[in-house]
């Protein structure tokens, strides 16, 4: 039998106590190697929790720890995007030699940064969980203005300032349905997932829906959907590169996590088609702004910033729609999406630096001056737009079918139209950036990319492309126990 609670602790424990080494030992090469170590241990601990994740919720460490197959999916793809940012740190961070003198603390930060994301999904406590999810906020913001230039200060007061304010929202949710619940429980009782469930159908409808109102817009805004979005563009795109990569592809799982909770609370109170098209409509939303954005974008990580909205507004909706198979492509939409989008960062930030602008309009013939890393780069922007044969063409085509069955077919034609404009602006910008003008003779790029910014690139790029080419039966099952369980 699998000792969870042991494998929980040593992923908790590892990142801790490799944050003080490098803290203490203040060694900027140690550092790095000793991140790299971590990120793969962490990798390792949160695959052996997926595939060894029970069929049903399993509720451990004095009842403050729930472990879901949901939850260990998330999990996993915090684990899987830490490491890919590991590897690409190193490569990136070399790059930015004034930096030196700081890379521990730097390195000491994403450690922390992913830390603070492996306890977040194993909360069984929502009130516990929406710490959590504040000490995200709070240790990712010191990364977002690591690079001390006026715009990156600037994006992590604005990533503060907009998140805290959603969080207090979020916070007033949370304590309305536990008021709710004292209408059944009494003034005093365990605040769990669980125990919320149970009260639900017992809790007065307005006040129900009025606390899942406010989680939705609280810990929407920390999921960067529309229209609480606004820190999102900058925060992303001002940040290190394997930050960005991180935001993206892991931190916004988490809180969309917590929304899906939540929902589940609403479905149990029997109130599940507001509820549920409630988050279709910021779902929706979310990919109509995305793809007006996106249209008009110079900056590189800009551009990228936007389409994670857009791939947030599509996880909205999978689990807007509800039913077993938009479940199931929402689920694997989340694992495609860490992945791509972490190579798409990394082939932004070697752009970036090779380049010397994060604008697009100034980045010609990529793949003349960078045919691999260039290469990569453009196969990743297709299949972030959800073109075959590359697995977010898969996930979002299962979504749309579960949304045609679901009690909200409407939003089944919206988003496949959004989906074309976003995938007709996106591959624009690439066209001109391959194709475009020469760029002047003292403006050529020069820099000579490491193996450690190409190989994380190729890392991402194989499984989604396998995952395109080939959807495993057992993840099928997974997604639907997931789905049979409680989240």
């Amino acid at each position: 039998m699998v000792n969870f609670a042991a494998l929980i602790a040593a992923l908790w424990i590892i990142p801790g106590v490799a944050i003080i080494v490098m803290l203490a030992l203040r060694r900027p090469r140690l550092a790095e190697y000793l991140n790299l170590l971590t990120s793969i241990t962490v990798f390792g601990l949160t695959l052996a929790i997926l595939v060894a994740a029970p069929d049903k919720p399993l509720v451990t460490g004095a009842r403050y720890i729930l472990l879901t197959p949901l939850g260990a999916w998330v999990l996993f793809c915090v684990g899987l995007v830490y490491l890919l940012a590991s590897i690409y740190a190193i490569g990136y961070m070399r790059l930015l030699p004034e930096e030196k003198p700081r890379l521990h603390k730097y390195y000491a930060l994403q450690a922390g940064f992913a830390l603070t994301m492996l306890i977040a999904p194993l909360m069984n406590n929502p009130g516990i969980f929406w710490i959590a999810i504040d000490f995200t906020t709070i240790v990712s913001a010191f990364l977002v203005g690591f690079e001390k230039e006026a715009e990156c200060i600037e994006a992590a007061w604005k990533y503060l300032i907009v998140v805290s304010a959603g969080l207090a929202l979020a916070l007033l949710g949370i304590i309305l349905f536990y008021w709710g619940g004292t209408f059944v429980l009494g003034p005093t009782y365990a605040l769990t997932w669980a125990n919320l469930r149970e009260v639900a159908p017992k809790v007065p409808e307005t006040l129900l829906f009025l606390a899942f109102l406010l989680t939705l817009v609280g810990f929407g805004t920390k999921v960067g959907l529309a229209p609480m979005h606004t820190w999102l563009p900058d925060a992303h795109s001002e940040g290190p590169a394997p930050v960005s990569a991180m935001l993206s592809g892991a931190l916004l799982n988490i809180a969309l996590l917590g929304i899906y909770r939540f929902l589940a609370i609403v479905d149990s109170g029997g109130y599940s088609v507001m509820g549920h098209t409630a988050l279709l409509v910021l779902g929706v939303l979310s990919l109509f702004v995305a793809g007006l954005f996106i249209v008009r974008q110079d900056g590189a990580k800009r551009m990228l910033a936007y389409s994670s909205l857009e791939h947030m507004g599509v996880l909205a909706i999978g689990f807007g729609f509800g039913g077993a198979i938009a479940f199931a492509g929402a689920m694997y939409h989340m694992l495609n999406h860490s992945l791509n989008k972490s190579l798409m960062f990394f082939g932004a930030g070697n752009m970036m630096r090779a380049y010397g602008t994060k604008s697009m309009s100034k980045m010609r013939h990529v793949l003349r001056y960078y045919p691999v890393s260039g290469t990569v780069w453009l196969l990743g922007a297709v299949a972030i737009t959800g073109a075959p044969p590359f697995g977010l063409f898969l996930s979002e085509l299962t979504i749309l079918r579960g949304g045609i069955l679901s009690p909200n077919p409407w939003a089944v034609w919206v988003m496949a139209i959004l989906l074309i404009l976003i995938f007709t602006a996106f591959m624009n910008h690439f066209r001109r950036m391959i194709w475009g003008p020469e760029p002047e003779p003292d403006t050529a790029p020069t820099l000579k990319l490491s193996l450690w910014n190409t190989l994380p690139m190729w890392l991402a790029l194989i499984p989604v492309l396998v995952l395109g080419l080939w959807w495993p039966t057992g993840l099928w099952g997974f997604f639907q126990q997931a789905f049979l369980v409680q989240p």
